[in-house]
């Protein structure tokens, strides 16, 4: 018998309510009371607490002696098991932290999830005025330079992502954000397969056409150097990006 709670695409919504529990976490070692929880999801609060209990119970969150809730032991096992799988760390990380320091800008890594994208990793400006950005943070796939190199790499037939894939990069000044620049490369493997999007963003007064060029540069060569060592889409937790 069907499952009436799933959709004919496999949904259960009950599942990806719960999951969506889990994305409200946007800190590491974030307590998250149930005010903030039904803010962040945007779901009632009995909603909530039924479906935190079987987080709760099957270790992917914990409830402390206040009554705040924090992620549980289970991620961080699972997560132990996928870290030798990704391999992108060790790779992407000092590259992010090499053009964060040379530009003095926010770099960061962003790949496709869904109709969004999703910032996997990033290393943040060392100037105090600066974009800031959290590891998984989510923004708008139609908005942003890393926005327009996902979809143009997914194959988008517009005229502006086919500019983009001949020209290999892009820019945003105020798209997203009024006061936020970025610009961004792709990041191909040998097989011209599509990681993932590197970028270098900040606040657009830090982006006149010299410094574009110069981020544009920058980019680009990491991308090249990156190239022959990323490993193959399939061999990646992610898969696909869609």
């Amino acid at each position: 018998m069907a499952d009436s709670k799933a959709s004919d695409t496999g949904r259960v919504e009950a599942v990806e309510r719960a999951l969506s529990l889990l994305q409200c976490f946007r800190t590491p070692g974030e307590e998250l009371s149930l005010a903030i929880l039904a803010q962040r999801s945007t779901m009632y609060k009995s909603t909530i607490l039924r479906l935190a209990g079987s987080l709760v119970r099957k270790g992917f969150l914990h409830r402390n002696s206040q009554g705040r809730f924090l992620l549980g032991p289970e991620l961080q096992r699972l997560g132990g098991l996928s870290s030798p799988q990704i391999g992108l760390d060790d790779l992407i990380r000092p590259v992010l932290a090499e053009l964060s320091l040379t530009a003095l800008q926010t770099a960061s890594f962003y790949i496709q999830d869904g109709n969004v994208r999703l910032c996997l990793l990033r290393h943040n400006s060392p100037r105090s005025a600066r974009h800031h950005l959290e590891e998984g943070s989510r923004h708008p796939l139609n908005h942003g330079a890393a926005g327009a190199i996902l979809r143009a790499f997914a194959g988008a037939r517009d005229k502006a992502s086919a500019g983009i894939r001949r020209q290999g990069w892009a820019v945003s000044l105020g798209s997203r954000d009024p006061d936020l620049a970025a610009v961004a490369v792709p990041l191909l493997n040998a097989e011209d397969e599509l990681i993932g999007v590197l970028t270098i963003s900040g606040l657009i007064s830090g982006f006149s056409n010299d410094a574009i060029e110069d981020y544009r540069q920058a980019l680009m060569q990491q991308a090249a150097n990156l190239r022959p060592r990323l490993p193959r889409l399939s061999e990646l937790p992610y898969g696909r990006i869609a």
